[in-house]
């Protein structure tokens, strides 16, 4: 099952304590892609713009939390998803619930029950890190952005640039402690069904996923029987690393005979 066109709306979700600001210059270039389509970047409650909310603890209540904030703006489903890592569980509970509202949706670099094991959806070496970056550790926002480049990001180098403006949002719109421990706590405990919804789905993935084993979208992909584009070396944050292969393989996708 395939998406279609892109036209509509397309609603943008992040993962894991971001916030519509670090999707970067992907939605200016969907934009650009397909002109006249309507690009949104909602936050989940308790990130960024929304960061004094409390986060749900299920991914059940993150979609329901979005499906609001659309319905208050005046926006009318169908949409097309594209959905980073935590946030592509809450496309895939979306489109599970409610397949009518969801005319396609983009998986990048999520990881699901029962499709992974718990050490593939979140790799042991990064424990350590992840409970410091949870609960303070008592870094400055500059390191503590540093630090979540390094697990995200397989060329960190490239962009050091994006540092301070990063570290600004963090102390505009800081995510608190509990905030992101019930986010984490959302992703573990979250079960996908094992059919997969009546929505068109493309999976994208990372083969330099240090954060997330890359074999949870292949095996995704492959128990729901859906169409796998996987970057040869980015890291788990996909649309930082290289947007415009995103945009590229989502189009491509899109396009009659694509997928």
């Amino acid at each position: 099952m395939r998406a279609g066109h892109a036209a509509g709306t397309w609603v943008l979700l992040r993962g894991l304590t971001r916030e519509r600001r670090h999707w970067g210059p992907v939605p200016d270039m969907l934009r650009a892609a397909w002109p006249g389509v309507r690009v949104l970047t909602p936050d989940l409650p308790g990130n960024g713009s929304l960061h004094t909310e409390r986060s749900p603890a299920r991914v059940a209540a993150m979609v329901d939390a979005i499906r609001r904030q659309l319905r208050e703006q005046g926006v009318a489903p169908p949409v097309h998803l594209l959905a980073l890592s935590l946030g592509g569980m809450v496309a895939v509970e979306w489109a599970a619930r409610w397949p009518a509202e969801v005319a396609g949706a983009v998986l990048v670099n999520t990881s699901l029950r029962p499709f992974s094991a718990f050490h593939q959806r979140l790799r042991p070496a990064n424990y350590p890190a992840l409970a410091r970056l949870a609960w303070g550790g008592g870094a400055g926002p500059r390191a503590r952005e540093q630090a979540i480049l390094q697990l995200t990001s397989a060329r960190p180098a490239d962009h050091e640039a994006l540092l301070d403006e990063w570290a600004a949002w963090r102390v505009e719109q800081p995510v608190s402690p509990s905030n992101a421990v019930r986010q984490l706590l959302a992703a573990a405990r979250y079960r996908a069904p094992a059919q997969p919804p009546a929505v068109p789905m493309l999976v994208l993935a990372s083969a330099g996923d240090r954060l997330v084993d890359p074999a949870c979208s292949r095996r995704l992909a492959a128990a729901w029987g859906l169409p796998l584009d996987e970057h040869p070396h980015a890291g788990h944050d996909l649309p930082l690393d290289d947007p415009r292969w995103v945009v590229e393989q989502v189009t491509r996708w899109l396009a009659p005979g694509g997928g």
